[in-house]
């Protein structure tokens, strides 16, 4: 059996074209004088032999591990994985692994997650905060992933912009009285889209806010919301703040016997992978995740490389982005149709009428 192959080192490569370990190192990493011509040869020959960096040599050299944190408030959450991806390709992207904690939704986890990091020698950590939480000092680079109006928030999608991309669909389809659900009145987040969403319907509407206990976010036994009542109110739409609340309100309208568009509308938040999958479609609100996480990530190592540069504060305090807000989308499905009080007036209206 042959033995494996060693794999090339810095001295090697040295060897082999004559020269300094140190002139090699320099020429790879774009440092010290190297005229262009050796710097040229250098890198040709370790392509040649398939020299691959040691992620442990270059964090005693540098002082950085290469490795990034990232603290989530809920693993278990649809939306969290889909962050945590975003954020690893952004990451990957720019040469940088990522290790992921869970607040679990606690304070105080929150505060130990961040600690755990930072003894494992992080670079960074990104922080999507518990709600009602802000981040101040941690004495870390950090980059913050919440909403605008948080204060002192990195990057976010644009919260308000996309509550108002789903009462300006709601209003379109002619629904004047509608049920804003959400899961926490303490959530910048939520707050923010229920705002958008009265800020598109407009001062002529009626709208009420319904706050559901998170755990009530799927249906369980005695957890009813009163939805089919509402609509014997009159209410013809319900704008949930998540697709996981928009689908317990799905549930419970069509356990009750309503037809979801025709009876009454429904839209949702985040475009969880489910919401397109399930019948009727859910109508949801869909963040760009992608945009999200590369502002993050790019606002992040400007703050470390200002540490490498001796340019940032001893306690370097919270990232700034670009771009703070990344607008979001509406991905229209099947939960929305027009007010069946529009679509009455019109079965009433005779053939050739006008008006």
């Amino acid at each position: 059996m042959n033995a494996p192959r060693s794999r090339p080192n810095l001295t090697q490569i040295a060897a082999l074209l004559d020269v300094s370990a140190a002139t090699v190192s320099n020429a790879l990493s774009g440092k010290g004088r190297v005229s262009a011509e050796l710097a040229e040869r250098i890198r040709t020959k370790a392509a040649e032999l398939g020299y691959m960096p040691s992620q442990a040599g270059r964090a005693l050299r540098t002082g950085r591990s290469q490795v990034l944190g990232l603290v989530l408030p809920d693993i278990a959450n649809p939306l969290f994985p889909q962050i945590a991806q975003a954020i690893e390709h952004a990451a990957a992207a720019a040469g940088y692994g990522v290790l992921i904690a869970d607040s679990r939704g606690d304070a105080a986890m929150q505060t130990q997650a961040i600690t755990r990091l930072q003894d494992r020698g992080v670079d960074g950590i990104i922080i999507v905060p518990r709600r009602g939480t802000r981040i101040i000092s941690t004495g870390s680079p950090v980059a913050v992933i919440d909403s605008p109006s948080t204060p002192g928030n990195t990057v976010s999608a644009d919260h308000w912009q996309g509550g108002a991309l789903a009462g300006a669909h709601l209003a379109a389809l002619g629904h004047t009285d509608v049920v804003i659900i959400g899961s926490n009145p303490a959530s910048n987040v939520q707050n923010d889209r229920a705002g958008g969403i009265r800020s598109a319907l407009g001062p002529d509407r009626r709208v009420e806010v319904l706050w559901i206990e998170p755990h009530e976010a799927l249906h369980g036994p005695g957890a009813s919301l009163g939805l089919s009542a509402r609509v014997a109110e009159g209410f013809t739409a319900f704008a949930a703040l998540s697709d996981l609340q928009a689908l317990r309100a799905l549930t419970e309208l069509q356990q009750a016997g309503l037809r979801v568009p025709q009876d009454a509308s429904l839209t949702g938040f985040d475009d969880l992978i489910w919401s397109s999958a399930i019948t009727p479609a859910i109508t949801s609100v869909r963040m760009d995740m992608p945009a999200i996480a590369e502002e993050a990530i790019q606002a992040l190592l400007r703050l470390i490389e200002s540490q490498d540069t001796g340019t940032a504060p001893r306690d370097p305090g919270i990232a700034r982005a670009s771009r703070p807000s990344v607008p979001m989308s509406l991905v229209v499905r099947q939960t929305c149709g027009p007010s069946p009080r529009i679509t009455a007036e019109q079965q009433q209206t005779p053939a050739g009428d006008s008006q």
